[in-house]
């Protein structure tokens, strides 16, 4: 049975949401569990800024956890609605809402039941760290896809499969820097950029632009760089 009300789809792991809800009242804590997060939040903002304008925009963050893109993103003029489906993440979103005074719409639903009430509504979404932790990936895509109007941008993040990708983004940072909590991640749902770029083609997206995003721990920065081996953005465009 589906966390959602209304929601006509499974597309999530229980197990998972758990696992992300156990780490909710941290979330914002840039010394936390989330701490790489907090270093990769303003190269993702710095990537959808520099392909579309926010202030006025109607965007939907699928995925939100606790907010932390959500609240950037409405801190740059967009009118933002988020996403989730671990009720302790959105609880703590809506938590450090009242603190921050920054004002995003949080919601407990899932992106699919989303497309049902409300397609074409958003000019941009943005779906990050999330697509690596459903069953269904391209369900997510095709959703979004329905959401936004024609010429809406859609901007994604997740991890390539590759031993380099499974030595960083597992062993090293959960195993050996625990810079993450262990089982965080599952190699065998990391995404080929490939595999991202076919789905969005049959959702009928138009891909525009694969970067890759190097996390450097040693001083809790990240930027974008050529090579998309381990992290890697991505961003599309709906015809229209």
């Amino acid at each position: 049975m589906s966390t959602t009300s209304g929601a006509t789809t499974q597309n999530f792991d229980q197990d998972e949401l758990d696992k992300f809800g156990a780490l909710a009242s941290r979330w914002w804590d840039p010394e936390g569990p989330q701490k790489a997060l907090h270093a990769l939040n303003p190269v993702r903002l710095d990537y959808v800024q520099q392909r579309m304008p926010l202030r006025g925009a109607a965007v939907l963050d699928v995925g939100c956890g606790g907010g932390l893109l959500s609240e950037a993103l409405a801190r740059e003029g967009a009118q933002v609605t988020a996403i989730d489906l671990a009720p302790e993440l959105i609880k703590v979103a809506k938590l450090h809402r009242l603190e921050s005074g920054v004002s995003v719409d949080y919601r407990l639903q899932s992106v699919e039941s989303l497309a049902g009430e409300a397609p074409g509504s958003f000019d941009a979404i943005t779906c990050m760290e999330m697509l690596e932790h459903v069953p269904d990936p391209a369900a997510i895509i095709v959703a979004c896809a329905a959401l936004l109007k024609p010429g809406g941008q859609l901007f994604l993040s997740t991890l390539n499969r590759t031993p380099a990708a499974f030595a960083l983004a597992i062993v090293g940072a959960e195993y050996v820097a625990r810079l993450l909590p262990k089982g965080t991640h599952s190699y065998e749902q990391f995404i080929k950029p490939a595999e991202l770029a076919a789905w969005l083609r049959e959702s009928g997206m138009l891909v525009e632009d694969v970067s890759g995003v190097a996390y450097e721990p040693w001083r809790n920065g990240a930027r974008l760089i050529g090579r998309t081996d381990v992290n890697y953005l991505a961003s599309a465009r709906k015809p229209g």
